[in-house]
């Protein structure tokens, strides 16, 4: 029986991806910053543990309670919507750790077991922002095209022992905190100065008002079909939003 560990999973893709996992009869190591009970079924084949990619002390400690693991799901990340002119140094470099040096940081731990045994996936999960020109998005998006190069350039280093590494690009989802996690609690009127504000609005609309949406469900099944994947498939679109803009590049 395999055994994935992903992070982020108390809520969103995360729990998703984790709840799927387990109904394929996969061991699961679901990982949260802060652990919390009845986010996910209570099963002897899945456990909850404490991760926070930002603090290497508890990467180290999860893949220790954990043990081997088989696939690693990076799908941790925190969200950012805003001009960049307003945008607080401070919270550019948040968004970075989390979105790009905790996914690193987290992948690096876990290589050397993959490398030894000679098999592993580690599939980082990036957003569909990496697919087309997204306005309001420029620091999230940074973020996630680190990740995209990161994860092309790694894929040819691992390839000689057999582990591979692959990306998932998740549409817009309407069912997560996105949008309230990605504003930091605050209005658009606050988060964005004012004189961007009428073309800020406009933007927001489009994106609420667009046809194609992506379900939690897409990015679970996708990130399934990217570990089990044997073409050589780097990057994996997740969601018909995120699959129209793949098809259009």
């Amino acid at each position: 029986m395999k055994t994935v560990l992903i992070t982020g999973t108390s809520s969103g893709y995360g729990r998703a991806t984790a709840r799927y996992f387990h109904e394929q009869g996969w061991n699961v190591i679901a990982t949260m910053r802060t652990p919390r009970p009845g986010v996910l079924p209570e099963s002897d084949r899945l456990r909850v543990l404490e991760l926070d990619v930002t603090r290497p002390e508890t990467i180290e400690g999860a893949l220790e309670a954990a043990g081997p693991v088989d696939v690693l799901v990076n799908n941790a990340g925190i969200p950012s919507i805003g001009v960049f002119e307003g945008t607080p140094m401070a919270r550019v470099r948040e968004v970075f750790e989390t979105n790009t040096f905790g996914v690193m940081a987290t992948t690096q731990a876990v290589l050397p077991q993959f490398r030894e045994r000679g098999s592993g996936v580690v599939v980082n999960v990036t957003s569909s922002v990496v697919l087309g020109h997204m306005p309001l998005t420029a620091v999230y998006k940074a973020s996630k095209t680190a990740i995209e190069g990161f994860t092309a350039s790694l894929a040819l280093e691992l390839a000689a022992f057999g582990v591979q590494a692959k990306t998932v690009e998740p549409g817009a989802c309407l069912t997560t905190n996105f949008g309230e996690t990605a504003l930091d609690g605050d209005s658009l009127e606050e988060a964005v100065p004012e004189p961007y504000l009428p073309w800020a609005e406009k933007v927001m609309n489009g994106f609420m008002n667009q046809d194609l949406f992506t379900k939690e469900s897409d990015v679970a099944e996708t990130v399934w079909r990217a570990v089990h994947d044997t073409t050589g498939q780097l990057r994996f679109p997740a969601g018909p939003d995120a699959i129209s803009l793949a098809q259009a590049k």
